[in-house]
Order: structure tokens, then sequence, then C-alpha cells
């Protein structure tokens, strides 16, 4: 299998329970649930997605032939010498490209895979870190994971849909405006909407995009 990589790069995760864990991020191009191009967000299940995903033009992005290609690309990217190696593959929707020989390939690597998709589609058995983010209408396929992490409020997708999902954590994610050049949480009112959900359900925590905030990748 090829695999079409928008960008890759070295820098802190931003949300979730792994914020503030240095990881390479592998972005993954193409999505299932809108195709990137503005002029098909209306009519997409996802209408809120702030990611260009289209292509492999991204910083360090290009087309691998082979998962051990790419595993190596992956490599490069962590600091020489330091251990604690993590990648968090994302997308766009990472499922769609996403499989058991590439994570065979950086677990020899010693790298903790992780992944962040919408649940729509199956993912290799053997990653080590599973978050679901589920958008719109479309319909989970994804039974368990360790993490659950909804952005809030979203029309078609309230929590109470998920209930039947097994989660080790179960966290809500502001809804941003994906137009907004500055965003500043504490004048977002959907921030205020996950923090008065949350009091009121004490399974469900509230997660910011930390590196928005602090201005990182």
């Amino acid at each position: 299998m090829s695999y079409s990589v928008k960008e890759m790069f070295y820098t802190l995760q931003g949300e979730g329970f792994h914020t503030g864990r240095p990881a390479v991020f592998c972005r993954f191009a193409g999505c299932n649930l809108w195709s990137g191009r503005e002029q098909d967000r209306a009519q997409s299940v996802c209408q809120f997605c702030d990611t260009d995903f289209i292509g492999t033009d991204g910083l360090n992005g290009a087309k691998f032939k082979q998962a051990t290609a790419l595993a190596q690309a992956i490599n490069a990217l962590w600091p020489t010498g330091l251990g604690h190696r993590f990648v968090v593959f994302t997308g766009g929707e990472p499922a769609l490209q996403l499989d058991d020989l590439l994570v065979a390939e950086l677990h020899k690597l010693n790298f903790v895979c992780a992944v962040e998709s919408n649940g729509t589609l199956a993912l290799p058995a053997a990653l080590d870190w599973v978050c679901i983010s589920p958008k719109g209408r479309a319909e989970v396929v994804l039974a368990q994971c360790n993490a659950l992490k909804l952005v809030y409020p979203q029309a078609d997708a309230p929590p109470e849909r998920f209930v039947d999902i097994q989660a080790d954590y179960r966290y809500l994610s502001p809804l941003n405006d994906y137009t907004a050049q500055t965003l500043v949480p504490s004048q977002n009112e959907s921030t205020r909407a996950c923090i008065d959900y949350c009091l009121g359900h004490p399974e469900w925590h509230l997660t910011l995009q930390a590196h928005k905030i602090v201005n990182i990748d």
C-alpha cells in the first residue's frame, strides 16, 4: 500500500489526555466526511474542520510507496538520542490509509502509535492509543477507544448519542469558528457550553486546543 501524507512535524500534543507530550504528527491526506474544498463544506457531514488535508504539499509531505519508507521518515523527525518516541496519526481521516504494516514498522523503531479518527472506519488492532472524535450524523463503527473526544456542541452529535461507546476518558472540545484568525477560548460561547455540560456530567472533561492558545503547530 502507498501512503499520501499532507505534512509531518515534531511538536507538542495540543489536546486531550496527552496534552503537552512531545510527538511526531503525521497528517494523512484525504477524508471521508469532507472533500476539503470550501465549495463542498455546506453539504459535507463535517462542516467545521479548520485543517488543510488536501494533497502532499505541506511540511515534509510526500507520497510513500512502502511502510518502511514512511516509518523511516517519521523516525528522522524524532530528535536523535531521545526516548519516549510517540507518533500521532491524524488527517483528514487517517483510517483511510493507516494499516497494520505501518504500525508494525514503527513499533520496531520503538514508537508508541496513536491515532485521532472520526471512528467511522476500522483501525489497526495494534495501535497503542485510539482517540475517536465523532462528527455530525456520521455513524461510528468503533465500539471502544482510549479517549472519546467530542467537538461540542454539535446538533447531530450530542454526547448522549455515544453513551454505548466504551472509552477510558471522555472529553468535550469547544466548537470553534473555523474562519476566525484569533481563537480566544474565554470568548467562545461553545467553551461556556462545554464547561456547563461537564459540570452537569462529570464523566466528561473539558479539553482546549492548547497548541492554538500558545501558538505552536
